[in-house]
């Protein structure tokens, strides 16, 4: 039931009664329930999509140094450390070096993201040492992407590291190098070096 009041008008308004008041309430809560049972389904729905792995675009075996671009004679294979099991690169640094690896070339890229990978072991590193992958580009610009946010120094075993390029919509670099930074002297080895593609988002 429901009581008249005047209201500034003049006119006359219906009030809910205090029953009335509750009943309202009590819809209005379960509105919201549904509502936000809805939207918490829609979060788990969205959560559950399955993120895209990234795809091998090129795996590099650790077999011997004539595929290496370095012809400083700085690298060296060997088997007796290894990660993989066939033996790894092997470079000994009395001072900072940036050791050419590996390029890839024109690459058919854009849009993705790039990853470069690998296994790195030290001993007696007096200085961080981390991937270093430089992406050139049609114009000439030559730009890097360097895994200094997880180096490796001192000594240490086989640890996993990447660095990733994030290329946008029209950028298609025609050349990728893969190299390896010693900031120091030391004795660093390299295995299981790969390259991969993966989504932006």
């Amino acid at each position: 039931m429901t009581a008249p009041v005047r209201s500034r008008t003049g006119d006359a308004a219906a009030v809910p009664t205090t029953r009335e008041v509750r009943l309202t309430t009590g819809r209005e809560k379960k509105w919201l329930v549904a509502v936000s049972a809805a939207a918490l389904a829609a979060l788990v729905c969205s959560c559950a999509v399955p993120q895209e792995e990234p795809e091998l675009m090129k795996e590099f075996p650790v077999s011997g140094t004539d595929a290496l671009v370095d012809t400083t004679g700085m690298v060296e294979f060997v088997e007796d450390v290894t990660s993989a099991g066939n033996g790894a690169f092997r470079a000994m640094a009395e001072e900072p070096v940036t050791v050419r690896l590996y390029e890839l070339g024109d690459v058919d890229v854009e849009n993705e993201k790039v990853i470069y990978k690998a296994k790195l072991r030290t001993e007696d590193a007096d200085g961080h040492v981390y991937l270093e992958m430089l992406c050139n580009f049609p114009d000439g610009m030559e730009y890097f992407s360097r895994a200094v946010e997880s180096p490796v120094y001192g000594t240490s075993e086989w640890t996993a590291q990447e660095t990733p390029f994030m290329l946008e919509e029209g950028q298609n670099p025609d050349n990728v190098k893969l190299n390896l930074v010693v900031n120091g002297s030391g004795t660093v080895w390299i295995d299981e070096i790969s390259v991969w593609r993966a989504p932006l988002r």
